[in-house]
């Protein structure tokens, strides 16, 4: 009996790390940026769906401008899809958001899509003046009317958080179809219900803990898609992982890295930094995907199955890794890890309807 017969996107996602060079020296900002471009060509060569980098604000991170570096990857590329992950919807404007992905879309020849979150990383708020206060009215406001955006045109809206728009045409125009949006959920289930009762597909960012600790969620965006009345969508889920020839070799190269950066959130967010036996145990059984091929497809085929995702991203060698190490996990996880988690996905028992 085969399993599963849903077709399965493998993505990849960046913040665009500032790394190490091969004597323990930092990488100069504009080099990263164009190593990540080398790294998104690499991922289309080896089988990836889409190549996606997120919106950072911070000294340690090139994710500025997403969508120039995207439109430099298209200029490279032919057929893998070009993304966020996530742009920051509450502290951008909507109607700029749409100018850049229409023009990345039609630069790209109809490859670009977007996931979109209120930002759990919060730099951007006084960045660009904005008031933590208004965390959920901005996002809530600025989604209704990027929906908008997609599938109106003309558009008319009013609200709070910007001038209105009257009967307004945007150009370029997106084709139907084009310019597929995400919500990225972190653990809120209202942000959940949101993304239901806008119809957009669900992206879920599990970047700790055993992965079953989102079936809830999945099961509360079916319901609520029910309940809407709107068709089923797909659902993602995003989540760190680094790949090299054997599990000890992958946790040893990743440790350092992992610990460094996860010790930069504590400033931010106040994360605990963890201990390698906690590290040892998020790779064992928590959203961690490190380790050899055999073992990070098998993990990863268990979290699909386990959670009926049908979008897998992979936030490659988080940390300050070396350019040359990123290019050895996606070169593993596209030629050894997609095939086969497609394989074990096959073999199993079908999910029951």
């Amino acid at each position: 009996m085969t399993g599963t017969a849903a077709v399965i996107e493998f993505g990849l996602d960046t913040p665009a790390y500032l790394t190490d060079d091969e004597h323990g020296g930092l990488v100069a900002g504009d080099q990263v940026i164009r190593d990540v471009i080398d790294e998104a060509v690499l991922a289309e060569q080896v089988g990836f769906d889409s190549f996606n980098i997120a919106e950072h604000y911070r000294p340690d991170l090139m994710d500025t401008a997403a969508s120039v570096i995207l439109a430099a990857i298209a200029g490279r590329t032919s057929r893998i899809r070009l993304g966020t992950a996530v742009t920051v919807l509450s502290t951008r404007d909507p109607v700029r958001v749409f100018h850049e992905y229409s023009t990345l879309d039609a630069v790209s020849n109809g490859r670009a899509h977007l996931i979109v979150g209120r930002g759990s990383a919060t730099e951007s708020f006084p960045l660009f003046g904005y008031d933590l206060a208004d965390y959920e009215s901005l996002f809530d406001q600025k989604l209704e009317l990027f929906t908008r955006l997609l599938r109106q045109r003309p558009v008319t809206w009013s609200g709070t958080v910007r001038p209105p728009l009257q009967q307004q045409i945007l150009n370029p125009p997106l084709p139907p179809g084009h310019l597929p949006t995400w919500v990225a959920v972190g653990g809120s289930p209202s942000s959940v219900v949101r993304a239901a009762r806008h119809a957009l597909p669900l992206m879920l960012a599990a970047i700790g803990g055993p992965p079953q600790r989102f079936a809830p969620m999945v099961d509360l965006y079916h319901r609520a898609l029910q309940q809407a009345g709107t068709p089923v969508l797909p659902v993602g889920i995003h989540s760190a992982g680094l790949i090299a020839s054997t599990d000890q070799e992958a946790a040893d190269v990743q440790w350092p890295y992992w610990r460094e950066a996860i010790a930069g959130e504590h400033q931010v967010r106040g994360w605990r930094v963890p201990t390698r036996e906690q590290y040892a145990a998020e790779i064992a059984t928590g959203s961690m995907y490190v380790g050899s091929p055999e073992t990070a497809a098998v993990r990863i085929a268990h979290t699909i199955d386990l959670l009926g995702v049908q979008r897998f991203d992979l936030a490659y060698a988080p940390g300050r890794v070396p350019h040359r190490l990123r290019m050895r996990t996606i070169e593993l996880f596209g030629r050894e890890v997609i095939p086969r988690v497609l394989e074990i996905l096959h073999h199993r028992p079908a999910r029951p309807s």
